[in-house]
């Protein structure tokens, strides 16, 4: 089993090339200007243009307008859309890019509502009232483990060097998503911590 890995908040050149020297299979650019990780599009238009062919850039997206998300499209190059706000099954349809929604979930049974939407990929995030992501809050191991049964999971909140074995030995996900654990102060990445986790998943890859 080869689990994959996003790392979000990217904000400039350099974390961008050494994540996607590392292995990211995704890098995560978010405009939201309520987060400290927020980038405009014309930055990340430039950081995106620099990147592989093979690493998928996503842009992150909270309770935007249509009109938005598709000019950021345009302007940036993203090769998928994620949704991390309060998007309902319908605000979810129609974009010509694979369409990835977030869900911050505290039990088993809101996880009915992953069903409704079209997606490509569900995002588990842990739940933070008021807060959309980045909170390093964990998602209970049993009912990410659950959620993998309904669609490809990302599975999101407090991933890190320190407890990526642990974790997915307990859910297997298809893709991590990774932020605030890798970084020095929100927005720059920590080098040594992207190379620590994905020596971490290497050594791991054996046992899967």
């Amino acid at each position: 089993m080869h689990i994959r890995v996003k790392i979000c908040g990217i904000t400039n050149f350099d974390d961008a090339q050494y994540s996607a020297e590392e292995g990211a299979a995704a890098l995560g650019f978010i405009f939201y200007d309520r987060s400290p990780r927020s980038i405009k599009p014309g930055a990340a238009g430039r950081i995106i243009a620099s990147l592989p062919r093979d690493v998928l850039s996503v842009g992150v997206f909270v309770n935007s307008s249509r009109r938005f998300i598709e000019e950021t499209i345009s302007q940036t190059g993203i090769g998928a859309v994620q949704l991390s706000g309060d998007e309902s099954p319908e605000e979810c349809l129609g974009f010509a890019l694979p369409v990835i929604k977030a869900f911050r979930i505290r039990t088993k049974a809101e996880l009915a509502q992953i069903s409704r939407y079209q997606i490509s990929a569900a995002l588990l995030d842990g739940y933070h009232e008021g807060h959309y992501g980045g909170t390093g809050i964990r998602v209970n191991p049993e009912i990410a483990r659950e959620a993998t049964t309904l669609l490809p999971i990302i599975l999101a909140g407090g991933l890190g060097p320190e407890n990526i074995r642990e974790t997915v030995m307990a859910v297997r996900p298809q893709t991590i998503d990774v932020n605030s654990s890798l970084e020095q102060s929100p927005g720059k990445k920590d080098f040594q911590k992207i190379s620590l986790l994905f020596r971490k998943l290497r050594e791991l890859q054996c046992e899967l």
